[in-house]
């Protein structure tokens, strides 16, 4: 007999199991399609504590970028610039061609834009005041970018 769950019935380990069958699900119909994801990130820590980092994964070569975080007290130093641009070289050695990252902050928007990345999307008034910005930006072939990273190249 069916029996439908809802709303605080509806426990963490469910809802976890639901996430990760519509993943799997789009992972093996990507597959067919000679596409394998591969998870990809990068870290910061100080004094063994986390401090910020980037992840995503690379697929059909493309960084699909999920995650860019910098923890409160430093930030404004560099770091998420940093972090944005080593996901994007360890992308570029995968043999990625572009970069694709998703924010609801304007702000952030107009930072990744500065970051070189193209706006491509955008939905006003997605979940309240915020817009949905999608931004893409073409990644450097790896000896492009060690070329720019060491002068003596």
């Amino acid at each position: 007999m069916q029996e439908w769950i809802t709303n605080e019935h509806v426990d963490a380990n469910v809802l976890q199991a639901i996430r990760s069958r519509v993943i799997d699900t789009g992972r093996e119909l990507a597959r067919t399609y000679g596409g394998y994801a591969q998870p990809i990130a990068c870290a910061v820590t100080e004094q063994s504590s986390l401090i910020g980092g980037a992840t995503g994964r690379t697929e059909f070569n493309r960084l699909f970028i999920d995650f860019l975080w910098i923890a409160p007290q430093w930030r404004l130093r560099g770091l998420a610039a940093e972090a944005l641009h080593k996901i994007e070289a360890l992308a570029a050695q995968r043999g990625c061609i572009d970069a694709i990252i998703e924010t609801l902050d304007d702000d952030i928007a107009q930072w990744y834009q500065r970051a070189g990345y193209v706006p491509i999307a955008q939905v006003r008034g997605y979940c309240g005041p915020w817009s949905r910005h999608t931004l893409l930006k073409p990644l450097s072939p790896p000896e492009a970018m060690a070329s720019a990273e060491d002068p003596s190249r």
